[in-house]
């Protein structure tokens, strides 16, 4: 059986797991027609596609529960997944970045940086697999250090990013933020696409990784400095009328999804309004889910909602998910409880089969999915039977699948399930940051 690693680029304070036992639970609100709420998004970007990197997943679910102390983010990368990136431009410098909803950061690799094995030992700059040299610091007219402070992500595969940190200029899709504070990273152990050289986070201002002072050994949650990731610092600069960014991810053909490393036409990022796609008048405005802290507040982190139920064939009015559930672009797979994930693999025909050491459920490529729902706010949502089947090329370049639908373990109150590509395939999500809410709207058939 081909080897297939799950993973995401979804970013978790780790201090911060012992907050996520207690939620802050806000109500729902469902709108039948939100999309005449919404303006047309004054900026807009097109998105690109993909490149396959190599990072274990189900280790982010692990720390998720582990209760670390430890205030450096976790980010695991998208290995065989579909990495959605986007053009940006930092301090007159162009580079194509991912675009991520599970993490705060804006990072870009500096010039000059140093690259590392996840054993830690030296390597050629090559072997980390950027899409540039990296930024130069040097070049830009508008970059600003940040003294006595360092930028810090480690990895649940051993990965890690570490560097300076700084202020800069950033334009996205026509939106410009100036003293933009972002990660420059100095020294790296990274595996790759050849095609990105950073990543945009697009979470909450307490999921960023700078750090007080120079020597990353001694990061933790004592000396963390949250700042505003990009889109903060665009509302709070007034850059956007409206505070609201939109996604709407397209999915590949099957033929691209398993033979090809790059598509340039896969959506759109928008800034101000939502995403230029055509929408169904179904949409449900849900309240994005804090968690209590241990001085008796509520915090935001990532973008938690809650599921009222998951409807295939063979569910019941009891197919529910206790825990929040993160809407994540840097994810691709949707991962459910276990028992729902046994439930809903066993009605591909021919069933889905678990393979039990790789925490998988294969399918026939040729198969034909359940009919798939998540109820979110009282409305239902299909996912497409296209998007619960996922090809890519095994280490002996043949053709094998996957399901979409993935076991993300058991529904305890501290566990974090995951809605990634595969549900954002059918929904265009609207996030509201002035309200803590995500509008998600049903996109039309395409």
């Amino acid at each position: 059986m081909a080897s297939w690693k799950l993973v995401t680029f979804l970013a978790v304070a780790v201090s911060c797991t012992s907050a996520l036992e207690v939620r802050h639970v806000r109500s729902s609100r469902v709108s039948a027609a939100s999309t005449t709420e919404l303006p047309t998004a004054p900026f807009s970007i097109a998105l690109t596609d993909k490149a396959p990197r190599s990072s274990y997943k189900k280790q982010l679910l692990r720390e998720l529960r582990s209760g670390g102390k430890s205030k450096t983010a976790v980010v695991d990368g998208s290995g065989d997944d579909e990495e959605y990136l986007t053009d940006i431009v930092v301090g007159g410098q162009s580079f194509k970045v991912i675009v991520d909803t599970g993490s705060s950061d804006t990072w870009l690799a500096d010039k000059g940086f140093k690259c590392f094995t996840l054993d830690n030992s030296p390597q050629p700059a090559a072997d980390c697999f950027f899409g540039t040299t990296g930024f130069d610091t040097s070049k830009s007219k508008t970059f600003v250090p940040l003294p006595d402070t360092n930028f810090n992500i480690s990895y649940g595969d051993g990965e890690f990013l570490t560097g300076s940190v700084g202020f800069d200029t950033v334009t996205v899709g026509g939106l410009t933020v100036t003293r933009q504070e972002i990660g420059v990273v100095t020294a790296a152990a990274w595996e790759g696409d050849s095609i990105n050289t950073g990543l945009m986070g697009l979470a909450f201002p307490d999921l960023t990784s700078v750090y007080n002072g120079s020597n990353p050994d001694l990061d933790g949650a004592d000396n963390s400095l949250p700042y505003n990731p990009f889109f903060f610092s665009a509302v709070q600069q007034k850059a956007v009328s409206t505070p609201v960014f939109s996604v709407a991810l397209n999915r590949g053909t099957f033929a691209h999804q398993a033979n090809t490393t790059f598509d340039p036409d896969l959506g759109f990022l928008a800034f101000g309004g939502i995403a230029p796609v055509a929408v169904t008048k179904r949409s449900a405005t849900v309240p994005v889910q804090g968690f209590a802290t241990s001085s008796g507040g509520s915090e935001f982190f990532y973008y938690a909602v809650d599921i009222d139920a998951l409807v295939f064939p063979g569910s019941t009015a009891k197919t529910t998910i206790k825990a929040p559930t993160i809407i994540d672009t840097g994810t691709t797979l949707n991962y459910v409880p276990t028992n729902i994930a046994k439930a809903f693999n066993a009605r591909f025909d021919p069933p889905a089969t678990f393979v039990e050491d790789e925490d998988t459920y294969y399918v026939d490529c040729n198969a034909t999915a359940p009919a798939f729902s998540a109820k979110i706010g009282g409305v239902e949502f299909a996912v497409d039977g296209r998007d619960q089947i996922l090809p890519f090329l095994d280490e002996n370049n043949d053709l094998v699948c996957i399901s979409g639908t993935q076991d993300g373990g058991p529904d305890e109150d501290d566990t974090i399930f995951i809605f990634g590509d595969v549900f954002l395939h059918n929904v265009v999500a609207t996030f509201d940051i002035s309200k803590n809410d995500i509008i998600l709207t049903e996109r039309a058939s395409y």
